[in-house]
């Protein structure tokens, strides 16, 4: 399953991401893996939630940072969730094409790896793709 928290810079996306960890952790039987740009929330997360901060990664295409994410999944089968702050510039996407497609894939590696993501997304909900939209669990 791939949900979508929107809403412009500074709605408190991050905050609901990081509130929704905290209560996925505490009912959670597997791993749950927090992607962010920077290290910045290191201490906002549980000990349980590993936090990959992707300053320490060279990447410069949406490829390269889905495939990233299937490696992480191929690596430990044990991922239950992966929460992902920011995804358009994680993920360098910059056009409503680049998310659907995204979101596409994500759903992809989501249903063959039963691993859900959870991503914040820096757009009003009216600005994102028709296909995106259902997706959508918070808009702010």
């Amino acid at each position: 399953m791939v949900e979508i928290i929107a809403g412009e810079k500074g709605k408190g996306k991050t905050r609901q991401l990081l509130d929704r960890v905290s209560a996925d952790v505490k009912k959670s039987s597997g791993s749950l893996i927090f992607i962010d740009k920077s290290k910045q929330h290191m201490f906002d997360l549980d000990s349980k939630v590993r936090l990959i901060n992707m300053e320490d990664f060279d990447m410069s295409t949406t490829g390269e940072f889905l495939g990233f994410l299937a490696g992480i999944i191929s690596s430990n089968r044990d991922i239950e969730k992966i929460y992902l702050d920011s995804f358009l510039t994680l993920a360098f996407i910059d056009t409503s094409e680049g998310l659907d497609d995204a979101v596409d894939k994500l759903t992809n590696l989501s249903e063959k790896f039963d691993t859900d993501f959870l991503l914040s997304v820096s757009k009003n909900e009216s600005d994102l793709p028709a296909s995106v939209k259902e997706k959508i669990i918070v808009s702010l």
